[in-house]
């Protein structure tokens, strides 16, 4: 049995706005101490040569993470990295060319994995740290903020610290990614004792030697699968 929609209900249907939908990409890193992100210059109106998170307006049929990965690869050469959906972002004056809502994803990768200049020359982009940010285009400011906040939440209750490191890592390394996410020194000891019991790094048979300092055996997570703990 079909059920018929009246038809001042079906035309109302056929009325209803489409607002274009883009996805925006963070792109986080850790480099000589502060927690950075990938910023492209913007190359066309509005917001003419600000500063902004790499991202695009996706096609009617493209899956979002499909279209995230896409501007990831096109604007910024990156590819194979941790990505996770953030959040949507709809205030209706966000954008000044109309009604554009935005689903925000963040990426994690190791500072020294990835070459920018594959990136399109005219994007200039590059690294920059989230202290002190100048004005970006949109709401992107927003954004980084929101961002910063959920890596710093989840780095506490999950292993997305993988992310941020290389393959094999010495542990005094893993401290520092969380230090610096956390913005506060950890006591070794303590901390040591706390990945201990979590599970969620194993020792390799290889270790990392530097001048007359004692090797240091080196590490990798147990998986790079999200893992989630109390």
């Amino acid at each position: 049995m079909y059920t018929t929609i009246p038809e001042t209900k079906a035309r109302n249907l056929k009325e209803i706005e489409k607002p274009a939908v883009s996805v925006t990409v963070l792109i986080f890193s850790i480099n000589k101490g502060k927690l950075e992100i990938v910023l492209v210059k913007r190359v066309r109106t509005p917001f003419m040569d600000f500063l902004s998170i790499p991202g695009d307006i996706i096609s009617i049929d493209q899956d979002l993470e499909d279209a995230a990965r896409k501007v990831l690869s096109d604007k910024t050469g990156i590819h194979d990295v941790y990505l996770e959906q953030l959040y949507t972002f709809g205030d209706p004056r966000r954008d000044p060319r109309g009604r554009v809502l935005t689903v925000a994803y963040f990426a994690l990768l190791p500072h020294n994995s990835v070459d920018l200049s594959k990136a399109p020359d005219a994007l200039h982009a590059s690294f920059v740290s989230v202290d002190g940010l100048p004005k970006l285009a949109f709401d992107h400011n927003q954004i980084v903020d929101y961002g910063v906040e959920r890596v710093k939440g989840k780095i506490e209750y999950s292993n997305i610290a993988h992310g941020l490191l290389p393959e094999k890592f010495r542990l005094s390394e893993l401290q520092k990614i969380y230090e610096i996410i956390l913005g506060k020194n950890l006591d070794k000891r303590n901390f040591r004792k706390k990945i201990a019991a979590l599970n969620l790094v194993e020792p390799t048979k290889e270790v990392y030697r530097e001048g007359n300092h004692r090797p240091a055996t080196l590490y990798k997570f147990k998986s790079k699968d999200l893992v989630i703990y109390d």
